[in-house]
């Protein structure tokens, strides 16, 4: 009776500690997602619907030999010319930023076309400043002024 007792605690437990229907949705959508991905790379789209990367590197060839050739590789698919191998599809193409263009930010300046300072005293000292800095006569951090943008 006491083996009894501990079998059908211990199957209990099993039961209520197993993978909710939760975590196997969750496990079988993972797995189905990896079918996919497995399934497109089996079966990759024609060339005409590949749409061209504006981040791609123009120094790595999209299509390479698989013989590593020199003087081989291009854009398109197609065959070496020193072996005669079909080219293959070249996945570094993709994973290869082109050199990031460097992003430039232009200030506003201090005072628009109307005179009006972007940061001002907030105990009304003369002039302003183009950031929030110290104020040159008293020392407190200027304000921002909505004026500015009016």
């Amino acid at each position: 009776m006491k083996f009894f007792s501990i079998a059908f605690v211990m199957g209990i437990l099993v039961i209520a500690c197993g993978p909710s229907n939760q975590d196997r949705d969750v496990r079988e959508a993972a797995k189905q997602s990896l079918l996919d991905q497995n399934a497109s790379l089996a079966n990759p789209a024609p060339n005409n619907q590949i749409p061209p990367s504006a981040t791609v590197n123009p120094n790595v060839s999209h299509y390479i030999c698989p013989n590593n050739c020199e003087g081989s590789g291009g854009a398109s698919e197609g065959t070496c010319p020193v072996c005669g191998s079909t080219y293959m599809h070249n996945q570094a193409y993709h994973a290869t930023p082109a050199a990031a263009t460097p992003q430039t930010t232009t200030q506003d300046p201090p005072q628009n076309s109307a005179g009006v300072w972007h940061y001002t005293c907030s105990n009304g000292c003369e002039g302003g400043a183009g950031s929030a800095i110290a104020c040159a006569t008293c020392g407190e951090m200027l304000v921002h002024n909505a004026a500015y943008h009016n």
